[in-house]
């Protein structure tokens, strides 16, 4: 039963990340016909899996911060689609391509450090922790490329998630990215940012997120965007092609070390975001952003799809302790973040 497996005790762990720019024009509705590019940076928060055989000779998955859990015989006949789905397609992706379509008794259990639907791409980020770990017990070879196509794949695809290609990326790269999504699905070019340390350490400095307080389901504000590109609906096909050029332009501007200048483009960035669904904002957000701005920020935006979750904003950073104190007494959890440049990791976990 364990015959292709190489470790039997192995963690792996894969990055959340900021979206800055360009979100959406990652979905399929938009880049195979116009080309999608977003700008994204990867955070000192992650997506955790560790696995371990199994002593009952069952097969068991834990959410261990989610409280759930899937208690299942050792057996491929399982709906991938019921409760902990992200877990049972990647268990039964590995054992149907790498041991030959035969069931391990194996223990899988994960933790996330931000809430469900934070808007940090944490799901997608699960999912590659998970292939990660599957690859190092298997002993399987797989490229950032292979493990950012296998994600989406298995999200997408086998268990029909509504949702884009960055957060696969990101996470399966990490860092520091501009992420192009070429038309008729050519291909996806990962380019690194390569910022000076100076640039570097002011954008971070200036660099705040705050909890709104509010999970959101990003599949409904996808599918709202989708109705309107498949409709051909005018408004937002054009905000979709401002939200593309954003995000070149904060490249530029993050590039030449203009943090002020990208948190300008930051605010319009979050105007065109929220004409591509109805959905994308409400008071809340609304209000934390106004707080936001009356104590310094310079510009902000929701990270992900929008409708609650996290907020990213850039604030003069002599002006960020009071700002994290001013969101906070709103009632957000604010903090400072920092960015990680580094993709997944996977590790053997010592006897």
């Amino acid at each position: 039963m364990f015959e292709n497996l190489k470790h039997d005790n192995v963690r792996a762990r894969a990055p959340l990340r900021l979206g800055l720019g360009g979100g959406g024009t990652d979905l399929n509705s938009y880049y195979m016909e116009h080309g999608g590019a977003v700008l994204n940076a990867t955070i000192d928060r992650y997506a955790y899996a560790h696995l371990t055989k199994n002593p009952e000779g069952r097969l068991c998955f834990r959410a261990d911060d989610l409280g759930q859990a899937d208690d299942l015989p050792c057996s491929m006949d399982f709906d991938v689609r019921s409760g902990l789905s992200l877990h049972r397609v990647a268990y039964a992706h590995m054992m149907e391509r790498y041991n030959d379509g035969k069931p391990m008794s194996l223990s899988i259990s994960t933790t996330i450090d931000v809430p469900a639907g934070s808007g940090l791409g944490a799901s997608s980020a699960l999912m590659v922790a998970l292939i990660e770990a599957y690859a190092l017990a298997l002993r399987v070879p797989l490229g950032p490329y292979d493990v950012a196509e296998l994600a989406y794949y298995l999200e997408r695809e086998r268990l029909g998630m509504l949702g884009g290609k960055q957060d696969q990326y990101a996470a399966a790269f990490g860092g520091f990215n501009y992420i192009e999504f070429l038309p008729n699905d050519v291909g996806v070019i990962v380019n690194p940012l390569r910022l000076h340390r100076e640039y570097l350490n002011e954008f971070e400095s200036s660099l705040v997120i705050c909890f709104s307080g509010q999970s959101r389901e990003s599949a409904k504000i996808i599918k709202n965007q989708v109705s309107g590109l498949n409709a051909l609906d005018a408004k937002t096909l054009q905000s979709m092609h401002e939200i593309k050029h954003h995000a070149a332009e904060m490249k530029s501007l993050l590039l030449a070390g203009k943090v002020r200048e990208t948190a300008n483009v930051l605010r319009k960035a979050w105007l065109s975001k929220k004409n591509t669904a109805s959905t994308i904002t409400n008071s809340t957000i609304d209000d934390i952003i106004e707080v936001a701005i009356e104590h310094g920020a310079w510009g902000g935006k929701v990270s992900g799809a929008g409708g609650g979750g996290f907020i990213m904003l850039l604030a003069d950073p002599s002006r960020r302790h009071n700002l994290i104190e001013a969101l906070n007494a709103a009632g957000g959890v604010a903090s400072a973040v920092r960015l990680t440049f580094e993709g997944p990791e996977s590790w053997v976990v010592a006897a």
